[in-house]
């Protein structure tokens, strides 16, 4: 068990990959999968569809937190 979650961990951290899960992409932001599917559905972090499975550009968490941090600095 303790393998299957170090494994999934190194995928999260893995920069060679270009789509990330939900919870690879809830992992780099810290916050929890259903918090990660709410910025999804809201549109503030996108994702794509590729069949029925549902991936979240590499780059996409790094751009919803500049966006944020940008609006926070503007306020």
């Amino acid at each position: 068990m303790h393998q299957i979650h170090a494994a999934a961990s190194q995928a999260a951290d893995d920069s060679t990959l270009i789509l990330l899960t939900v919870e690879e992409a809830a992992r780099r932001l810290r916050v929890g999968r259903t918090t990660c599917f709410a910025l999804i559905r809201s549109g503030a972090l996108e994702s794509l569809t590729i069949g029925t499975l549902r991936r979240i550009p590499a780059d996409a968490p790094a751009a919803y937190l500049a966006r944020r941090r940008a609006e926070q600095h503007a306020a």
